[in-house]
C-alpha cells in the first residue's frame, strides 16, 4: 500500500462524509423497515439498508486501495438526531406514513452528501462510484415518498 495521492487526500474528508451519511441511512432504513407493517415497503427498506452497507464498503475499499489506512466511520450528528426521533416515534406507535417520513429525511440527507461530494474535484474512480450510487439513492427516495403518500391517512 502506497501513500494516498494528493487529490485523494483532498477528497478523503468529502468521501468520509458520504460514508458517514450512508451509515446513518443504513441504520435508519433498517430500523424503519423492521417497524413498517406494509410488507412490500418493509422488504424494500431492508433491501435498501443492505445496499447502503454495500455502498459504504465500496467507498471504503477505494480509500484503502488508495492508501488510506484508517477508514473508520462515526455517523453524523443529524443522523443521530433522526435516530433518536425515530426511536420516540416507534415507542409512541407511529404509523407507517410517519416512519416513512424519517426514512425520507435520511435518504434526502444522503442525496445531499452525494451532491456535495460530486461538486468537488475527486479522483475519477470515486466520482464514478458516487454517480452510480446516488442514482439508486434518488430512486429509493422517490419510492419512499410515493409509499408515504399512499400510506398517509386521508
Amino acid at each position: 500500500m502506497g501513500n494516498p495521492s494528493k487529490l485523494l487526500v483532498d477528497a478523503e474528508g468529502t468521501v468520509r462524509q458520504v460514508i458517514d451519511n450512508l451509515r446513518d441511512a443504513q441504520e435508519g432504513l433498517q430500523k424503519t423497515g423492521e417497524a413498517i407493517k406494509e410488507e412490500p415497503v418493509k422488504l424494500f427498506l431492508l433491501a435498501e439498508s443492505l445496499a447502503r452497507a454495500e455502498f459504504r464498503g465500496e467507498l471504503e475499499n477505494i480509500l484503502i486501495q488508495e492508501g488510506v489506512h484508517d477508514v473508520h466511520e462515526t455517523g453524523t450528528a443529524t443522523g443521530k438526531l433522526l435516530k433518536a426521533w425515530s426511536g420516540v416515534k416507534l415507542k409512541l406507535g407511529a404509523g407507517d406514513d410517519s416512519l416513512l417520513e424519517i426514512a425520507e429525511k435520511e435518504e434526502q440527507l444522503a442525496i445531499e452528501a452525494y451532491h456535495q461530494a460530486l461538486s468537488k474535484k475527486l479522483p475519477r474512480p470515486i466520482k464514478e462510484v458516487l454517480e452510480t450510487q446516488v442514482q439508486r439513492v434518488v430512486a429509493s427516495h422517490k419510492f419512499i415518498v410515493k409509499a408515504r403518500d399512499i400510506l398517509r391517512p386521508a
